[in-house]
């Protein structure tokens, strides 16, 4: 990789990064819950990516791609279910005290 295409693509994290830093600022505090629900329900699609990449990986010879592949799952997993278990405990907060008898 040339080290234009490096430059390139710090450039579009570092813009992402204050991009997202800047919306997120301005959502109000009562929409919080909706989206983070939302962006749990997209980072499900991580796995996917995970899993499609480590399928190619498996059919090469790299041990490395494979680990890598591996991590991805396991780390894409993890954030989703943290994910919907910090959304499902904020969304506690909003029942009222009577609402836990079902």
């Amino acid at each position: 990789m040339a080290i234009g295409e490096i430059l390139l693509l710090v450039f579009v994290f570092v813009i992402a990064g204050f991009l997202g830093v800047e919306l997120i600022s301005k959502v109000p505090s009562q929409l919080h819950t909706p989206l983070m629900s939302g962006t749990n329900a997209i980072s499900g699609i991580t796995i996917v990516g995970a899993i499609s990449a480590t399928a190619v990986a498996l059919h090469t010879d790299g041990m490395l791609s494979n680990i890598c592949g591996f991590a991805a799952i396991v780390l894409a997993t993890i954030n989703v279910i943290g994910g919907y278990m910090v959304t499902d405990r904020m969304l506690g907060m909003f029942k009222k005290k009577g609402d836990d008898k079902k």
